[in-house]
């Protein structure tokens, strides 16, 4: 007998994926551990649709690993819902027995999916969304990694000259180009200004001359060797060659990531809005789709981007206001970031900036206060389908 209604939890894991069934009163109905593989996936969604008329499925991870499982249930048209691995870690603590299980964590999750009713629904990308996303992604990765080897570039350099190191902002183009070449005081002195700042104009290093002057005095203030400075100046030319061909995959990255974004639907739409541009714009279709549909209200996506206050009241504290805990990270990022340039580029938006500062504001709660406006600003040009102007007859207009 078909039922009406069930509910589908899987733990995902990178081999194997194990699902639970479960009718409207929590019974089990099916309780299996399939090979994250097509064929014994495929027979897994076809024996879940023929228990019940509806199905909702719900997953603790919704990238990598369940890639396949969500195409394959994009391709029948089920309902997705993502609960988080910390919301089934707390849940557990409700359930009888101390022990861990994949059979029991999706046993947690399909019962969750069945009583909530605040889990976010999953959206199946499209071809250029999927695109988008791994480039997104990608560039994260990159701009990470760039991090991490500038720091141990930092930390290398120390151990041949840290007067060289002070006077090098290695985050800059320039010096690295410079360290490519020139790594020790004695490389420096010897070469002398003139042959640096020549090397470095032929390698088009802006401002030459000046960087050529800092390194030269830099090198003059060490004429010591230290211990092991041969091969340690050889792992920093090799540390300044990797963050050059780190900065070259962000370039290409970027420009795959511009291709692609203004290829959206909605890419004029986000570039119109002052301070956001390419990048931004895409990290905001990644976090959001680009579809308003799935937020009911602009408050709603302000919450997912934690630039609403969350009230924090017991007995007789009220209006104590927080920043939430839980929260789209990359999200806020790209609304706290454009409002920052926006503060720069628009003068609606520096005048509303300014006017929290003189309410006592401090910097991060102003550019939080700006941020929080232009949601719903964007949130109505996208309802809309219509781009930024100042003349909007909106009241929440001259805080963008």
């Amino acid at each position: 007998m078909t039922l009406d209604h069930v509910w589908a939890g899987v733990d995902i894991g990178k081999e194997h994926h194990h699902a639970v069934v479960i009718d409207g009163a929590g019974n089990r109905l099916l309780s299996r551990r399939v090979l994250n593989d097509e064929s014994a996936l495929r027979q897994l969604v076809a024996a879940v649709s023929d228990l019940a008329d509806q199905v909702d499925w719900a997953l603790d991870i919704v990238s990598g690993e369940s890639a396949l499982l969500l195409a394959l249930l994009s391709g029948r048209e089920q309902q997705v819902f993502y609960i988080t691995g910390s919301q089934v870690n707390r849940a557990s603590d409700g359930y009888r027995g101390a022990g861990k299980t994949d059979a029991k964590d999706a046993a947690i999750i399909a019962d969750q999916a069945r009583m909530r009713r605040d889990l976010t629904p999953v959206r199946f990308d499209d071809e250029l969304m999927a695109e988008l996303r791994t480039l997104v992604t990608r560039r994260r990765d990159l701009a990470g990694d760039r991090v991490r080897l500038v720091n141990r570039l930092h930390q290398q350099l120390l151990t041949v000259s840290p007067a060289l190191e002070r006077a090098l902002d290695l985050t800059n183009h320039g010096p690295l180009i410079l360290l490519s070449r020139y790594q020790t005081p004695e490389a420096i002195r010897r070469a002398g200004v003139e042959e640096i700042r020549q090397w470095l104009r032929s390698q088009k290093v802006r401002s030459a001359a000046a960087l050529a002057e800092r390194a030269v005095t830099a090198a003059a203030a060490q004429h010591v060797t230290l211990p092991g400075q041969q091969l340690a100046a050889e792992l920093v030319a090799d540390m300044a060659k990797g963050v050059i061909a780190l900065d070259e995959q962000l370039k290409h990255i970027g420009k795959l990531i511009e291709d692609r974004f203004r290829r959206h639907r909605t890419a004029k739409i986000l570039l119109s809005m002052p301070g956001i541009g390419d990048l931004l714009g895409a990290e905001f279709l990644v976090a959001t789709g680009g579809d308003m549909a799935a937020f009911a209200s602009a408050d709603r996506l302000a919450g997912l981007a934690g630039v609403a206050p969350k009230p924090r009241d017991s007995g007789r504290v009220s209006g104590n206001l927080h920043r939430p805990r839980h929260y789209h990270r990359g999200l806020q990022r790209v609304f706290y970031q454009s409002a920052l340039v926006s503060i720069r580029t628009n003068n609606q938006s520096r005048v509303f900036y300014d006017r929290k500062r003189s309410e006592g504001k401090s910097h991060t709660q102003a550019v939080l206060a700006l941020a929080r406006r232009r949601v719903n600003v964007l949130w109505a040009m996208l309802r809309d389908n219509r781009c930024y102007s100042s003349t909007l007859p909106s009241p929440v207009v001259a805080a963008a």
